[in-house]
């Protein structure tokens, strides 16, 4: 391989690794987010969610009144425990 076809070929793949990082980036840090966007009248929210490893996530589900932990990973989905949801908490101030 020649000098200018070695350059070009190096160019390429700098160009395609500054487009990479950060799709990967916006990929991992918004991922999960269409699951809590369900609208305020849905019977699913997802509670909380927490990476155990960069392949295996714990995710806590709310089912109307029963909670879900799940892990989610690449060998599928476990149910881990299902418990009574714990009431909301009332707001600050609101009348008995």
């Amino acid at each position: 391989m020649d000098g200018p076809a070695l350059l070009r070929s190096l160019a390429a793949l700098a160009c395609v690794l500054l487009l990479t990082v950060p799709a990967l980036w916006l990929l991992r840090r918004h991922a999960g987010a269409p699951l809590r966007r369900l609208g305020a009248g849905s019977r699913l929210c997802v509670t909380a969610s927490c990476p155990l490893d960069p392949r295996v996530r714990l995710v806590l589900v709310r089912r109307d009144r029963v909670e879900h932990l799940l892990a989610i990973g690449p060998a599928g989905v476990t149910v881990i425990e299902t418990l009574p949801a714990m009431a909301e908490p009332e707001a600050p101030g609101a009348a008995p």
